[in-house]
């Protein structure tokens, strides 16, 4: 599968300033935290600063992180980054998708991960393909009408198991069997899971698209 990069526009400057995260999801809170820890960036949840959440209407994971970004932004005058993400399983045409997070509640189920698991465990219920990958799809705003947001896109495939193994993580993690490791993603530790997770990949390409062209300029 041919990866996804960041799309970088020319001027974009590293990230030295407040910058609103556009979401409530305490795990991905989490890794946010742990991945951004070192590269200077002074990231404020969007729910610390009484922004309410975002509607995600659309079909596709880049429209609804647009969607969470512009809102963020819209809301607080700052720059913003918003991520959306979700579980793709190929027997079931790409499901849950975007609906992830209200997988079971799409069914009459309750939102939350624990039932989440189930329906996907009972959709998969006598297929013989167990493949699909997460993808996280983040966006960085510098303005709620910022006409040319930075993109960028991780994947990382794995295998669906029907009991669930390990603590760790959260979301559809204690299910999403990776077999070049032998373990769930519930079953690393957490520096393992954001050193190689979809949402690292992603990350790692946003920040390389928003740093300063220093190569070019030292030709000029």
């Amino acid at each position: 599968m041919k990866k996804s990069r960041a799309r970088k526009r020319p001027g974009v400057v590293a990230m030295s300033h407040k910058v609103v995260l556009a979401s409530n999801n305490a795990g991905k809170l989490r890794e946010f935290s742990a991945i951004l820890g070192t590269a200077g960036i002074d990231m404020v949840p969007q729910g610390q600063l009484g922004v309410s959440e975002a509607e995600e209407p659309f079909a596709t994971f880049v429209e609804n992180a647009l969607a969470k970004a512009r809102h963020a932004s819209r809301q607080t005058g700052l720059p913003a980054m918003a991520d959306d993400s979700g579980l793709c399983v190929n027997a079931l045409g790409g499901s849950p998708g975007v609906y992830s997070a209200r997988y079971a509640a799409l069914n009459g189920g309750e939102k939350s991960d624990a039932a989440n698991n189930q329906q996907l465990i009972s959709a998969l219920k006598g297929q013989a393909d167990r493949s699909g990958f997460y993808v996280a799809v983040l966006v960085y705003l510098r303005s709620a009408d910022d006409p040319t947001p930075v993109i960028a896109e991780g994947r990382w495939a794995g295998e669906i198991v029907d009991a669930p193994r390990g603590s760790s993580g959260f979301g559809y993690d204690p299910h999403f069997f990776i077999p070049s490791l032998g373990k769930t993603v519930a079953e690393l530790a957490p520096a393992q899971k954001n050193a190689i997770s979809h949402r690292a990949q992603a990350l790692r390409r946003l920040l390389s698209a928003l740093q300063p062209d220093t190569a070019g300029a030292t030709k000029r």
